[in-house]
């Protein structure tokens, strides 16, 4: 393998049914990042059927190009013909760097192609950068430049851990949906489109779709709220979880919670905020009887305004809270939704 025929920035374009996953764009906002120390270009990988329109607004969202693979074989997502699809792409454009978002279906989807073009993989990463490696110069060991270096929780989100894949290309990684930040879009921009089919003979590894059922969730998507009040072990119960609705309703917003609270069986997975849950970035996110772990601050820090109400004026939460309030929830909280809706009456 020669490091040096790998050029690029790639990212995997999920869509479904036609309509682009927001991952898509949020991928190419970090693309167009990494791009410009190596001083390369952005591509994004749009795979499915009839597609083609699309191109457009990858596009608008910072693709320079798009390489779009459409065949009927492509139309709903299964791992042999969409691994064959981005395998074929890697091995004949050879990218420098590709990402794959971490959702269903590239968790799927990444580790099958890595292993197919013989390179690795580091999975639901948080950040990315490019930079030297080994962080540090070590004696009798090169440190190579202009690598990525991607960051990710380990052993269960109680550490850190930065790696890089310094010996085989592309570098890839699954990233994290939520934690990337997706340019302003720009009307009208153009990408160079580049039709590619490597040819598709279904095999015994080709599943046969039967039947696709839809169902509407019950659960929102806390990712995409613009305001969160999130709770916390210290909100006491799950009774109690009605007060922080009781907020969000008159602000128009979402709960969500911490890992203790999910651990405790009081409120579901999707609405876990934290490395091991989803990360959110919300205009306003209250914190409440939340602790500050470096675990959920991790997916939060970046909320425009925090706002944390602890009885523990020791709490780590007010080190990265823009507004800190001491005192019992059982009493401010209540206390804040009613002056709120009063404030709501008079403009009414």
């Amino acid at each position: 393998m020669s490091l040096e025929d790998y050029k690029g920035v790639y990212i995997f374009a999920q869509q479904v049914d036609n309509h682009i996953d927001n991952i898509a764009f949020e991928l190419l906002g970090k693309a167009r990042d990494l791009a410009k120390p190596l001083n390369t270009q952005v591509t994004a990988v749009l795979i499915g059927y009839q597609v083609g329109g699309l191109a457009d607004e990858l596009a608008e969202y910072g693709a320079d190009r798009v390489i779009v693979v459409d065949d009927p074989e492509l139309k709903e997502y299964r791992t042999e013909p969409y691994a064959h699809a981005l395998a074929s792409v890697i091995e004949k454009y050879k990218p420098e760097i590709m990402l794959v978002g971490a959702t269903a279906i590239g968790r799927d989807l990444g580790p099958t192609v890595s292993a197919r073009v013989h390179t690795g993989l580091t999975a639901d990463c948080t950040s990315l950068d490019i930079g030297d490696f080994p962080l540090q110069p070590k004696p009798n060991q090169e440190q190579k430049h202009n690598q990525l270096l991607m960051t990710r929780p380990a052993f269960g989100g109680n550490t850190i851990a930065t790696i890089a894949c310094p010996d085989n290309r592309p570098q890839m990684s699954t990233v994290r949906p939520g934690v990337m930040e997706k340019i302003t879009p720009i009307k009208g921009a153009k990408a160079e489109v580049i039709n590619y089919n490597p040819g598709f003979t279904p095999d015994d590894r080709y599943v046969t779709i039967e039947k696709v059922v839809k169902k509407v969730s019950e659960t929102v998507d806390i990712q995409k709220a613009k305001i969160l009040v999130s709770g916390g072990r210290g909100v006491g119960s799950p009774e109690n979880f009605q007060i922080l609705k009781d907020l969000a309703d008159v602000l128009g917003g979402e709960v969500s919670c911490s890992r203790a609270v999910v651990d405790n069986g009081w409120a579901p997975k999707d609405l876990q905020v934290g490395q091991t849950g989803k990360t959110v970035r919300p205009n306003i996110y209250f914190a409440i009887g939340i602790s500050g772990a470096i675990q959920h601050v991790a997916g939060m820090e970046e909320s425009d305004l925090i706002i944390a109400i602890n009885k523990d004026e020791s709490a780590p939460i007010f080190d990265v809270a823009d507004i800190g309030i001491v005192g019992d929830l059982n009493k401010i909280v209540p206390k804040l939704t009613a002056d709120i809706k009063a404030e709501i009456a008079k403009k009414a």
